[in-house]
């Protein structure tokens, strides 16, 4: 198992299986809601995170944060489980991808930035 989900997992008191599809989908709303290569490099170099992508499958996003919310609630996740899994995302791609990437990859995405 990826030591991604396990952190995620344990932070956000979930299983792995279920980390691994609210990583996809973060990581797919952020692509879909930014341009900035930033954000396909931080997928690039975040391993596991191709694996989390094809996980979650396709979903529309096309009512922003909120769907983004919608997805991961479905997910069975409340409120401080997604935060939690969002923090870890962000923290152990910093440490794979390089925070300035990563940086970069989240003002990408005006609507996320906050919740990270």
């Amino acid at each position: 198992m990826n030591e991604l989900w396990n952190r995620i997992a344990a932070s956000a008191e979930t299983d792995a299986d279920t980390a691994k599809v609210a990583v996809g989908h973060i990581l797919s709303y952020m692509r879909t809601e930014s341009s900035d290569p930033a954000v396909g490099r931080m997928i690039e170099d975040t391993p596991g995170a191709s694996e989390a992508l094809a996980a979650a499958g396709d979903a529309d996003y096309s009512g922003g944060i909120m769907a983004l919310g919608a997805q991961l609630m479905g997910l069975g996740l409340d409120m401080g489980q997604i935060r939690s899994a969002a923090e870890e995302l962000v923290s152990y791609s910093k440490s794979t991808a390089g925070e300035d990437t990563v940086n970069q990859a989240i003002q990408s995405v005006p609507a996320l930035a906050p919740f990270v």
